[in-house]
């Protein structure tokens, strides 16, 4: 594999204005890494080579003459096709989208090119990021970079496969029960959600009252900057630095300062969830390795967590809903082109009754409040990621149907969560989730950071990818 399309943004950043990498050399590298992999992965379901190409000149320009854009600038990013970019139809991996050109950017994505990053292609979803596995009626299946007869998780398995094969450093995607976490955990790259309406997120890609932009890179501290960026109302063109804005939040300060005395709570398996002994082994060393970093681990079933599984349909119900609300607008003939998983939620949720659908909504309080007690005991919360590996390509398992056990709360109480690669089960990458308070998103990455440096270089997926032959997917 190009050694060059492995780089991270910050090393990216570092050659521009050492003068040793040139940005149209990157976006180069990026598009030929697209080429060659991505008919076997289907990561992509848009590419503009001549609009990135011409935007990496312009950057290479900028650097010659000392005066970058911003702290991305001429770094290549691909965004989620939840997420609007101007010059590329939304599609949300829908047949019933239109094909019609954006105008103009997602306020997350404007952030991200006046920073002088590169949106240069949208990358694979569930329909309307509706399940944890990505495939849809109008893109297909997107498969795992570790093994292509699996899936990489969803809904944004475009974006974490994207990433962890070299095809761009930067990924913007959507978390709205799992979505970034999930995929991140299976590809073996870091995805973070933070706190709920930090990133803003528009109308279009926060129609569910549950779901959040945020970013999936390799390291933390590049999802650090991300979220730097994608949060500053104002940031200086010509040095990159924050201005006088008040909402200025640099995510990367403090970030290398270590967990040392933070009191983290670890639940090895939640009330009613069963963990693969092997996640479970290597989510334990994760919180060995933050105790050994001078943090005071403590054990625990994280009580509040328990009433959520044991009523087990606060989000399904909620989540149901949504999808029935969106549905319920579309002409009778659209209906009809949705994907069976995305008819069969939403049909479902035509069948909650609005006390049922109030009672989803009192527990979603009554949880948050809970956790938010809780985390006046604890700093940070680590929990697996997901409870198994991927499950095959095509289909998603029926035992997989329900609300992501383990992620899809942190969506109902607004936390910030990272996946962090903690190890391989199975020959398979899986994840540590670190979860934190509302507004504790700099400390959640403080914590993934240690532990990413404690745990060192994760490996990168193999050079070649084979497509299965029919017939020969991986058994669940």
């Amino acid at each position: 594999m190009n050694d060059l399309v492995m780089l991270d943004a910050s090393q990216l950043v570092a050659g521009f204005r050492q003068r040793t990498l040139s940005p149209v050399e990157v976006m180069c590298a990026v598009l030929d890494q697209v080429t060659k992999l991505d008919s076997v992965v289907n990561a992509f379901c848009a590419i503009d080579e001549e609009g990135a190409m011409s935007a990496a000149s312009d950057a290479e320009r900028r650097w010659m003459q000392g005066e970058p854009r911003g702290p991305l600038d001429g770094v290549p990013v691909s965004v989620k096709d939840l997420v609007a970019v101007a010059g590329f139809p939304t599609r949300h991996g829908s047949l019933t989208s239109s094909p019609q050109h954006e105008g103009e950017d997602a306020l997350a994505v404007a952030r991200l090119r006046r920073a002088g990053a590169i949106p240069f292609g949208k990358t694979t979803t569930s329909e309307f990021g509706n399940k944890i596995v990505t495939d849809c009626p109008l893109t297909g299946g997107t498969r795992n970079p570790w093994d292509t007869r699996l899936s990489p998780g969803g809904s944004s398995g475009g974006s974490a496969v994207a990433v962890a094969l070299g095809m761009g450093p930067l990924s913007l995607a959507t978390d709205g029960g799992g979505s970034i976490r999930i995929p991140a955990c299976w590809s073996g790259v870091v995805g973070f959600k933070p706190t709920f309406s930090l990133v803003p997120a528009g109308k279009a890609a926060s129609w569910t009252a549950l779901s959040t932009l945020g970013p999936i890179t390799r390291n933390v501290r590049d999802a650090a900057l991300v979220l730097s960026v994608m949060t500053h109302e104002d940031i200086d063109r010509h040095s990159g630095i924050a201005g006088s804005s008040d909402s200025w939040a640099d995510y990367c300060a403090g970030l290398d300062d270590g967990v040392a005395g933070l009191r983290i709570a670890y639940c090895a398996a939640p009330a009613g969830v069963r963990i693969e002994p092997a996640i479970e082994a290597c989510v334990r060393q994760a919180a060995s390795a933050l105790e050994a970093l001078g943090a005071h681990v403590v054990e625990s079933d994280v009580t509040p967590l328990a009433d959520y599984y044991g009523d087990g349909r606060m989000h399904s119900v909620q989540w149901s809903v949504y999808f029935a609300q969106r549905a319920r607008h579309m002409e009778a003939a659209h209906r009809t082109l949705l994907d069976p998983d995305l008819k069969a939620l939403a049909d479902a949720g035509e069948q909650v009754n609005t006390a049922t659908f109030a009672d989803a909504l009192l527990a979603r309080h009554a949880l948050t409040a809970a956790m938010e007690a809780f985390f006046q005991r604890y700093d940070l919360l680590l929990t697996p990621t997901f409870h198994c590996g991927p499950p095959p390509v095509p289909g998603l398992p029926a035992r997989l149907r329900t609300a992501p056990a383990l992620t899809a709360w942190c969506n109902q109480t607004g936390l910030p969560a990272a996946s962090v690669p903690c190890g391989f089960a199975g020959g398979l990458p899986t994840g540590v989730q670190i979860i934190g308070r509302r507004g504790g998103d700099a400390l959640v990455l403080r914590a993934a950071r240690a532990y990413e440096s404690a745990r060192g270089a994760f490996p990168v997926p193999g050079a070649t990818l084979e497509r299965p032959a029919d017939g020969m997917e991986a058994q669940p």
